[in-house]
């Protein structure tokens, strides 16, 4: 993997060499032929060569009553280039000289006038062009001489095919050097580059393996992922943490649940056997009353069964509210009024304190009654007999109840869990062994009504809870 990916962006770097590097090569070309063939020129900025200009001054040359003369604006042009310029005629001879050199010769034969195109003159300290024009049906020839040391010429011959052969050779060895140097780089360039990624593979098929402890410190271009996958670590760490503790917490549950069904269940098969024996006879008395301890060990495990299916669907999001408006008011005073009416709980106080008679809510009346059933039915069971319990209602932006006790209060520890699956907390008695769900189904209950649950406690000061529908 690791060398497949390097490779990969080494082939594209050498790739991208060689295009680059053919594309120049064509360019070059092009424009070399383009200055050829149009006479502008192209690889230098606007300035006309000495060549150039010697073959183009053949404009300032006039004749004036049989005698050759040069232009103002070409003397000027001359003074410019600090050259100087002879015209001959047919047979050689000097007929018009500018600013010439003292060695200058005034006669030239045919090879001479030859020569004089083809090298450098050096007894005159120029270089020397040649240009030609008719005028009068005579032919002249006229020499411009550059005195610049800057300006020089060279005359070579070639072999057409020889300079191609070698052209195609250089081109190959060109392309070959090249690649070996883009390879080099290419190499380099890639290691660097893909010496993170790899590492990052690396971490994220640990994290894939269960393998958290993932840390990279950021830096490169790749210091953004890094962070990413550190953070991603650190999420999933928190994750798998929150995983144990709530797997431990649901065996625990699990293991009180079955306790505590085990000794209804064996309450129930207990008097069943009895009443089934035929050895015993009982009373209708006697039959009423393990008739009552069945039933209410059996509605027992129903409720626990119950809030099993309950928090469930509340936890996958798959319960439907039947919403419809309902007097929050009534709900609450008939909540109060059912728990004092259970004969365990007549000498516990309640208060309930409301501002107004009436106020409307549009809820599920049976589950916000449940979720509101267990709120206050909490602070009864897990406080001693002589709490007091306020409930009060009122009516804001929205609707607000407030359940507050002065009773035992609840540990900063147990009170970030009060809400959680599964969690009973120490504070339970003898009195309620539920199933360990009602806070967490009274939390999804009021969630799942866009509403608000808030819970504050101080141990020895008492609890508040704030719900906001």
């Amino acid at each position: 993997m690791k060398w497949k990916l390097t490779g990969r962006y080494l082939l594209s770097i050498v790739l991208v060499v060689i295009l680059v590097v053919i594309i120049n090569i064509v360019t070059l070309i092009g424009l070399f032929l383009i200055e050829i063939n149009t006479g502008k020129p192209v690889f230098h900025g606007g300035e006309i060569s000495a060549e150039r200009f010697t073959r183009n001054f053949d404009r300032y040359i006039t004749v004036a009553n049989g005698n050759i003369d040069v232009t103002e604006k070409g003397k000027e042009k001359l003074d410019q280039k600090n050259a100087w310029i002879q015209v001959v005629d047919e047979n050689g001879r000097e007929v018009y000289g500018y600013k010439l050199p003292k060695a200058v010769k005034k006669k030239y034969t045919p090879l001479e006038t030859i020569n004089r195109y083809k090298y450098k003159e050096e007894d005159i300290l120029a270089t020397v062009f040649a240009g030609g024009k008719s005028m009068n049906n005579r032919e002249y020839s006229y020499f411009v001489g550059f005195s610049d040391p800057n300006i020089n010429k060279y005359v070579f011959t070639f072999d057409i095919e020889s300079i191609l052969h070698n052209f195609k050779v250089g081109i190959l060895i060109f392309l070959l050097i090249d690649s070996l140097i883009a390879f080099f780089i290419g190499y380099l360039f890639s290691k660097r580059l893909t010496s993170p990624l790899n590492s990052l593979i690396d971490g994220i098929k640990r994290l894939a393996n269960k393998d958290y402890s993932v840390n990279y410190k950021p830096k490169g271009i790749y210091k953004d992922v890094f962070y990413n996958v550190n953070y991603l670590s650190i999420e999933l760490t928190a994750n798998e943490k929150e995983r144990k503790k709530l797997d431990h917490m649901r065996e625990e549950w699990l293991a009180n649940i079955s306790h505590d069904i085990k000794t209804p269940l064996a309450s129930i098969q207990g008097y069943a056997e009895m009443m089934k024996n035929k050895e015993y006879h009982f009373s209708l008395d006697e039959m009423r009353e393990y008739a009552d301890i069945i039933e209410r060990k059996a509605l027992y495990m129903k409720e626990v069964m119950e809030d099993l299916n309950l928090t469930t669907r509340l936890k996958n999001k798959e319960l439907m509210l039947n919403k419809k408006k309902v007097n929050i008011v009534a709900v609450l005073r008939n909540i109060v009024i059912d728990i004092l009416n259970d004969a365990r709980y007549t000498n516990r106080h309640i208060e309930f304190e409301v501002e107004q008679e009436k106020v409307e809510v549009e809820v599920d009346e049976i589950l916000i009654r449940r979720a509101l059933h267990n709120l206050i039915y909490n602070a009864v069971v897990h406080n001693d007999e002589n709490v007091r319990i306020m409930v009060r209602i009122e009516k804001k932006a929205r609707p607000y109840i407030v359940i507050k006790d002065n009773g035992k209060g609840i540990k900063k520890e147990e009170l970030d869990k009060i809400f959680d699956r599964y969690y009973r907390g120490t504070n339970t008695g003898e009195l309620h062994k539920g199933s360990g769900l009602g806070m967490a189904i009274a939390k999804d209950v009021i969630k799942a009504h866009d509403g608000d649950i808030e819970m504050k406690s101080m141990v020895g000061m008492g609890t508040t809870i704030n719900i906001y529908l």
